[in-house]
């Protein structure tokens, strides 16, 4: 794809935008990516960046990490920090799966001990995690208790035994956003969430058994640290978010904005899926809130699929799930809107971070992190296809350049309409069990879309967002069993 011929390099792993590129840009439009990468990327990207760069209140640059293609309103991929006083709040920005992110659990088992049980284990945890569309969760609650849980977050799930304390210290923000209010939440999308609490849903979320190879280890030092310390180790990503839960949240305030925007504030924009409204006006804050309640129901969905895994290991191998080892290396979303303290022009100052498919990625030293990884800096989980590995990297004190954020996985390469007509999923199936990965899937028409070749290569991705200076990489995991929503 031709790219602008605006388009500045910066460095070999930066190019911008500038302001004269399109009308109302406020800012510089910046990408994260090799030359391959970038000559790679749709044309929507560059679209859609510059768009963002005109949105009222942006501070220094609207952003596009590696793996950036083209999404809803913001691509995915896209970052940009708005002035809480003069900036708006924008779901397209965030996305319509709120809190979609990763989850990665140790165990002390390696392949060797894992790999005679490995059928069995997968089909254990396709029957207790649901995967798909439509699917229903074990925990059974009334519209009144889900109002708890998405005011709460993980807190609710150890209350009431799906947590173990320390997995809340291992996730973001101690898995609750706080100011979360159900009360902004329509009836429609606590209908839609109440009943799926720990359940994968469909498209590219997956549960996934991973190796830990020797070979594949980067930084020992710091793969010790995660936790990650013996040949072959085993261990279990997964990938789900809000459910159909933060899906209904942003498409009930996507019309709440779309009416109020420009009438109301006068505020126009180049495309109207970014949609938005100023941050502290009565509609910004009340979509705050609900966002946050969407936020939470993700941690506590992921928290619950995590209390099924534990199970299923359990019972497997006829161990305590703490004598397995099964402790959290850390949960991260990369679907938020959030206010940090950063570093603005040589000025400390508080600002409204939207990621869109992007993942927060804190450096060595900062607050907001567990202190067992104030060293070492954040763990961040970077899902690649089911065919081809994921990573595990540590932030950098270089990620200051873009409010210490990087890629959030591989990114598409093609549309899944397109996936499905070039791949057939039963011979994705048969074709990756033959390569050593067995694969349980809710739907072939959704195995094919996740095909390997529809998805960036996560080697370029993660190599983009270490040479850029965003993090670095620490352990590449392989995968050799999966659930597939």
């Amino acid at each position: 794809m031709p790219v602008p011929s605006t388009l500045r390099n910066i460095s070999p792993t930066v190019w911008e935008l500038p302001v004269g590129h399109k009308p109302g840009m406020l800012v510089p439009a910046r990408i994260f990516a090799t030359e391959k990468l970038l000559n790679a990327m749709d044309a929507g990207v560059f679209e859609q960046v510059s768009n963002v760069a005109c949105l009222p209140g942006i501070i220094d640059h609207a952003y596009c990490m590696p793996d950036g293609h083209w999404g809803y309103g913001f691509p995915i991929g896209g970052l940009a920090a708005m002035d809480p006083e003069s900036g708006v709040i924008s779901p397209g920005g965030i996305g319509f799966d709120i809190n979609c992110g990763m989850r990665l659990v140790l165990t002390n088992l390696t392949y060797d001990e894992v790999q005679p049980q490995l059928h069995h284990l997968v089909d254990q945890l396709f029957y207790r995690v649901p995967a798909g569309v439509g699917g229903h969760g074990f925990v059974k609650l009334s519209h009144d208790e889900f109002c708890q849980v998405v005011e709460q977050g993980s807190r609710w799930c150890l209350k009431n035994g799906y947590a173990w304390p320390e997995d809340l210290e291992m996730t973001e923000e101690g898995g609750c956003f706080a100011g979360a209010d159900a009360t902004k939440v329509s009836a429609k999308a606590i209908d839609r969430g109440y009943n799926q609490i720990g359940t994968l849903g469909s498209g590219n979320h997956y549960l996934e058994i991973q190796v830990a190879r020797q070979e594949n280890v980067f930084d020992a030092e710091t793969a010790r640290t995660f936790g990650i310390a013996r040949p072959d180790q085993v261990v279990i990503m997964f990938h789900c978010g809000s459910r159909g839960f933060g899906h209904q949240v942003a498409t009930d305030y996507l019309q709440t904005f779309l009416g109020v925007m420009e009438k109301k504030y006068g505020i126009r924009v180049n495309d109207r899926e970014l949609a938005c409204a100023p941050f502290r006006s009565r509609e910004g804050q009340d979509y705050f809130a609900a966002m946050k309640c969407a936020v939470n129901m993700a941690f506590a969905n992921r928290q619950v699929i995590l209390h099924r895994i534990r199970e299923v290991f359990a019972d497997v191998f006829h161990r305590d799930p703490r004598d397995l080892g099964m402790n959290m290396v850390y949960d991260v979303a990369h679907n938020t809107a959030k206010l940090e303290r950063h570093r603005v022009q040589g000025n400390i100052m508080e600002v409204l971070v939207h990621r869109k498919g992007a993942t927060r990625a804190f450096g060595p030293g900062m607050e907001g992190i567990p202190d067992c990884y104030r060293e070492t800096g954040q763990p961040v989980i970077i899902g690649g296809s089911m065919e081809t590995g994921s990573y595990l990297l540590a932030g950098m004190a270089s990620g200051n350049q873009a409010f210490y954020t990087t890629a959030h996985g591989s990114g598409r390469t093609m549309s899944r309409h397109q996936a499905k007509k070039l791949f057939k999923g039963q011979k994705l199936q048969r074709d990756m069990e033959a390569r050593g990965i067995y694969v349980q899937t809710a739907s072939y028409g959704g195995l094919a879309e996740e095909a390997g070749a529809a998805y960036k290569d996560i080697d370029d991705v993660v190599e983009a967002t270490e040479l850029a200076g965003l993090s670095r990489r620490i352990v590449k995991l392989i995968p050799v069993g999966n659930v597939k929503g």
